[in-house]
């Protein structure tokens, strides 16, 4: 469904405030052992793992905010993702019992985030543009000319790859990757083509639906049986950055920012108004921004799959609903 400019649906916006309260922003269920990460809750039931997308929003390696709706939007989105891909990379999606839910195989997962990015820009620490915007021309094994301008378009699709932590990701090259023991060559150069075999196919997609798939992260595993397999989320508006499409090059020529529908938009006002990394606490994010990136979340949604986002009842807590849908699944 092409739209041409960011969604200002009032209805949906009102549905989103009505929310702005029963946001999901923490999980207590009492099966398996629990794994909280910034945004998901995993459970270890042995075998297979539940894994909880919640509301909580992340960035500067913290939480920020909570966003209604958004667990939902990134689980569905990320399961139409997995989907559409399940053909060219295996992935670890068994079931989707739940909007905020996905039943998926335990992998033992590499401890390696592959950045793939199609231009140059972001304002975190770890982004390209802040990199080069500080005299760097060496950044993960790669070489960038001089005279490079934000939000350019990059040659080739690359690989920025980052260590995995709790804390702060760094930084790493692939030689490094091997060398400190990361992964194999063979496990490197496995995971390393699928990452930009999906890029290039998510690029693909993201143009005829009206978008720009800037840059993403993908995580791999290996199952029980040593298959090596897409992770965690694909393509989701935390993982990747979103342009609009059709007003990118005329944005670009003319010195402006990309119209962005992804969470870009709430990273620059913290930027703005607070040390984010280091200021404790944040200062609360305006509330009506909170609701625009809700809203945008929606529509990045609707734009990829073309389907109609489902606004779920909130009387009943979520955690309530979860539980019901998941009863199935726990015996």
């Amino acid at each position: 469904m092409p739209m041409t400019a960011i969604n200002t649906n009032i209805a949906n916006q009102e549905k989103l405030s009505e929310m702005l309260p029963f946001c999901l922003t923490e999980t207590t269920f009492r099966f398996g052992q629990k794994y909280q990460g910034k945004v998901r809750d995993t459970y270890d039931l042995g075998d297979k793992l539940v894994l909880v997308t919640t509301d909580r929003q992340s960035a500067f390696d913290r939480v920020i905010a909570a966003v209604p709706y958004k667990g939902q939007v990134l689980n569905l989105t990320s399961v139409w993702w997995f989907e559409q891909t399940e053909a060219l990379v295996p992935n670890h999606l068994i079931a989707v019992p739940d909007p905020n839910v996905v039943i998926a195989k335990k992998c033992e997962v590499f401890p390696i985030e592959l950045v793939v990015r199609g231009y140059i820009t972001g304002t975190t620490n770890t982004s390209l543009w802040t990199q080069y915007q500080k005299g760097a021309r060496e950044y993960c094994g790669l070489t960038f000319p001089e005279g490079m301008k934000k939000n350019q378009r990059l040659p080739e699709a690359i690989l920025t790859p980052t260590t995995k932590d709790k804390t702060h990701d760094r930084p790493i090259s692939p030689a490094e990757i091997v060398a400190e023991g990361w992964m194999t060559q063979a496990d490197w150069d496995e995971t390393s083509a699928a990452a930009l075999q999906l890029f290039q196919f998510g690029s693909e997609v993201a143009a005829k639906h009206g978008l720009v798939l800037v840059d993403t992260k993908y995580e791999f595993g290996r199952d029980a049986s040593g298959n090596i397999m897409l992770v965690d989320e694909i393509h989701t508006p935390d993982s990747s950055r979103y342009w609009l499409a059709n007003s990118y090059e005329s944005r670009h020529a003319a010195g402006q920012e990309p119209e962005n529908i992804d969470k870009e938009f709430l990273r620059l006002w913290f930027v703005a108004h607070c040390d984010p990394y280091r200021e404790a606490p944040l200062p609360a994010a305006p509330r009506d921004l909170i609701v625009t990136l809700a809203s945008r979340y929606v529509q990045l949604y609707e734009m990829i799959t073309g389907r109609q986002f489902g606004f779920m009842p909130h009387p009943a807590p979520i955690e309530e609903r979860i539980m019901r849908n998941l009863a199935g699944w726990l015996g």
